[in-house]
This record gives C-alpha cells, sequence and structure tokens, in this order.
C-alpha cells in the first residue's frame, strides 16, 4: 500500500488512536479506548477503518504469564509508522557527502555503479524472455511496486519514453541529481538501448522523462552513464 496521506490529514479520533499506538507501543482495544477516552464500540469502529486504510494490524501478546488466552495487541504498519516525521532525506544526502569527502569522488562513483549492478541483478529473472516492449511497460516498476505515477508513452518520432510523475527519492535527487545516473544505466542495460534524460524534477520541469533511443547498446555492458554534478560537498552546493 502506497501512503498518500499525512497524519495531519486524519480525522479524530483517527488520528489521537495512532499517536496513541506511536507513544505507548501495542496495546489491546480496552486499553486504547480508556486512553482515546471514547467507548469500546466506538474504537471497534476507528480501528476497523484504520486496518483497512492499511495503518494498524493485531498481533497477539507474545512472553506474559498473564492466565487465559493471548491478548490482541494493535500497533503500527509500516505505513502507519511513515505518518509519522522522518529525515530520511537529510540520512542519505549525509552519508553520500561523508563517503565522497572521506573516500574522495572516484570511490562514490564506484558506490552508485554497485547499486546500478545490484538493481540489473534484481530485475534480470523478471525480465528474462519477454520482449522490448514487455521489458519496458514492466520497467515502469522500476522504483515502486505498482507505480500509479509512472508511465510509458508512445506516439511520437523520438521513440517511447519512462515518464515518472512522483520520484521517491525527489528531495537527495534535488540536493545531489547524480544519483539519477542509477536509473539511467539501469534502464539502458535491461532494455539494451541508449536512454536519455529529457526532462528533469530538478530543471523545474515537475516530471522526469527517460527517452529510449533505437540505438542498440549490448545488455552485458556496464558502462555507467553518469549525469552531471558529481554527489559531494566539494562539486554541489
Amino acid at each position: 500500500m502506497k501512503n498518500t496521506e499525512s497524519l495531519d490529514a486524519l480525522p479524530e479520533p483517527r488520528r489521537s488512536i495512532l499517536v496513541a499506538i506511536k507513544g505507548t507501543g501495542a496495546m489491546d482495544i480496552t486499553e486504547l479506548a480508556k486512553r482515546i477516552g471514547i467507548s469500546y464500540e466506538g474504537m471497534r469502529q476507528q480501528l476497523g477503518q484504520l486496518e483497512l486504510e492499511g495503518w494498524v494490524t493485531r498481533t497477539l501478546e507474545r512472553g506474559t504469564s498473564r492466565p487465559g488466552r493471548p491478548r490482541s495487541l494493535l500497533q503500527l504498519t509500516s505505513a502507519g509508522d511513515h505518518l509519522f516525521p522522518k529525515e530520511y532525506d537529510d540520512l542519505a544526502v549525509a552519508l553520500i557527502d561523508a563517503a565522497g569527502e572521506r573516500l574522495g569522488a572516484a570511490a562514490v562513483r564506484q558506490l552508485l555503479e554497485e547499486v546500478a549492478r545490484q538493481k540489473v541483478e534484481h530485475w534480470k529473472p523478471r525480465l528474462a524472455g519477454k520482449s522490448f516492449e514487455e521489458r519496458l511497460e514492466a520497467l515502469s516498476d522500476i522504483y515502486l511496486s505498482g507505480d500509479p505515477f509512472c508511465r510509458v508513452e508512445h506516439g511520437d518520432s523520438d521513440g517511447p519514453k519512462l515518464v515518472e510523475m512522483n520520484c521517491p527519492y525527489l528531495e537527495v535527487a534535488r540536493r545531489r541529481p547524480a544519483l539519477c545516473s542509477v536509473t539511467v544505466s539501469v534502464l539502458r542495460r535491461l532494455l539494451g538501448r541508449r536512454v536519455v534524460r529529457t526532462e528533469r524534477f530538478q530543471d523545474g520541469c515537475g516530471r522526469c522523462v527517460f527517452r529510449i533511443e533505437e540505438e542498440v547498446v549490448p545488455q552485458d555492458d556496464e558502462l555507467f552513464d553518469w549525469e552531471p554534478s558529481p554527489p559531494s560537498k566539494a562539486t554541489q552546493s
């Protein structure tokens, strides 16, 4: 499930339920109802909706000496946890910059090349035996499985394009755009065609467009398509 909402956008008492679970940890429905100040039946109704939306799940209590059957405890799912503030972008940029400063720009490039290699190896079995068109269509999931914001476009003389409207790594990519070299390289190696990024979020286009050209390249070619702006503080603001 893709999380497209924020905690503040949720109505009460659902927001308070999620905050209570996040702050205290797994609780049973009776404890949760008391903490929030609503009836047991009201809590059941709210939890039913939260479970349907994929933000809360139930687990059985373990490792307790309490007599009787183990309690059913409510806890946040991974999607529910992501409703709360995260700082992944800052951490990712800090790690990239630290690698560049400590090991040098060449080492950062090698790390990105290794990321590209691993992605290619991950995708190869899924694309085995497929035609070019089938591989291109499958690669609309290159960022997220079932990505509703990435599509293949045909219909002009420039050839097919892979269009991404919602980059999941956008803030990191804005600050260190050379990371997008990984996607260009992976697409080229899996499709066996030259790939050019003709529109970029970083340029204010509101999307990234990867044009698949007619030029055929060996699929086992491990050349890394390095775009400008190496990801280090020494070369970027």
